[in-house]
């Protein structure tokens, strides 16, 4: 067959209901990059099995063979680590129940660009920030009626009503009262994904070990808990001045850094919550590395409790 005429055949995928679907390097990348391999990557492999394919002159293949060969070309191109993480990933995607993430961690530790690029990945529409639901909940609650959810995560203290005992640190305590206020919306949100039966992502500074029971939902969702964190100093007081450049200063770089010592100790506090309750830390030093790191937890985790639940 010379090469033109190859050209104009088109590879058919069939799937379980006999459906013949037509193959795409761009959809075949998306369910790659799942593995935690980058976008290119994962096109140069959706491009080698294409090629592979025609080569062999394989115009039809079976869906369940598709996924063999994804399977066996990402162990033999990028290693076993990716391969192990697609097969886990393909297991998702016959979930019966809904995949719920929660992201925590302080200001500035680069949660929403994870789990944005983590959507992405895992092919995940429905993203919600807490910022986004302590907003809502600004319209309904005035400050006098609730000031905590009036102030920023990190300044929360100048709205406590009552004096604190000596022992307490006014910024820890000012970022607890407004994190179980804003953890009634987000209790909401879980809700309504466990009922829709949708998969979500929520991330925010609210998403705080320790204030939602995770076990609730056990056996209606799999949700799955997760920190992000910037230990070194220097790197995340630099990501506010990469915040201020990307939002054209809405975000300005002097605010954050004016309040970075309650930043941290906010920090601290989410950690030491962190290590209190078993929830999963990632340091974010590189962001690639740390998407990958927060992908292959995520699927090990659910796949592990998915296999758990029906006994193989």
């Amino acid at each position: 067959m010379t090469e033109s005429r190859r050209q104009t055949k088109r590879i058919i995928i069939i799937d379980e209901q006999k459906h013949e679907l037509p193959f795409s390097k761009g959809l075949t990348a998306g369910a790659i990059m799942a593995s935690g391999l980058a976008p290119q990557n994962a096109y140069d492999v959706a491009s080698s099995i294409e090629e592979r394919l025609m080569t062999e002159n394989r115009f039809e293949i079976v869906a369940e063979e598709l996924h063999e060969l994804i399977f066996d070309t990402l162990k033999e191109e990028m290693g076993e680590k990716f391969a192990a993480n697609y097969r886990k990933y393909y297991s998702l995607s016959r979930l019966d129940k809904p995949l719920v993430i929660l992201i925590g961690g302080a200001t500035g530790v680069g949660k929403s660009t994870v789990a944005t690029m983590l959507a992405a990945r895992l092919g995940i529409v429905r993203i919600v920030s807490t910022d986004a639901v302590r907003e809502v909940m600004r319209a309904f609650f005035s400050p006098e009626l609730m000031p905590a959810i009036h102030s920023s995560s990190f300044d929360a203290a100048g709205a406590l009503r009552q004096p604190l005992p000596a022992s307490v640190d006014p910024v820890v305590a000012g970022f607890r009262e407004q994190t179980v206020a804003v953890a009634v919306g987000v209790k909401a949100l879980v809700e309504r994904a466990r009922t829709e039966g949708t998969h979500l992502i929520i991330e925010g500074a609210h998403i705080v070990p320790g204030f939602i029971d995770l076990q609730l939902y056990e056996q209606s969702a799999f949700l799955v808990q997760l920190v992000i964190t910037v230990k070194n100093e220097g790197l995340h007081r630099s990501h506010f001045y990469i915040r201020e450049l990307d939002t054209q200063g809405t975000r300005p770089f002097d605010r954050y850094v004016a309040n970075f010592d309650n930043i941290r100790t906010i920090q601290n506090y989410i950690m030491d919550q962190a290590n209190s309750f078993g929830v999963k830390m990632v340091d974010s030093v590189n962001l690639d590395a740390t998407l990958v790191e927060v992908i292959e937890y995520i699927i090990t985790n659910v796949h592990e409790r998915s296999r758990a639940v029906s006994g193989t």
